[in-house]
């Protein structure tokens, strides 16, 4: 990461038959270098980093994973790392 990129963080409370969903939602609006889910104990369960251009094939096997969780999971936080400028 250069000087000149900065990022900020953004959280989002989500049940866990919401997460695909809103990893979706994330992932179309193209400014997200990196997602975070965490439990309800604030612990990571899953990390993962988005590049430009990660399309389709490409994340399959992320929402493959975040489908498993969603099963899992009641209530979680999505913890999106956004660069700006």
């Amino acid at each position: 990461m250069s000087e000149s990129e900065k990022t900020s963080q953004e959280s989002f409370k989500v049940s866990g038959d919401e997460i695909l969903a809103k990893i979706k939602e994330i992932i179309k609006e193209g400014n997200a270098r990196r997602v975070i889910i965490r439990n309800e104990k604030d612990e990571t369960i899953m990390e993962f980093p988005l590049t430009i251009g990660a399309i389709g094939a490409v994340l399959a096997p992320v929402f493959a994973a975040v489908g498993a969780i969603a099963a899992l999971a009641t209530d979680c936080t999505i913890v999106v790392e956004k660069r700006e400028g």
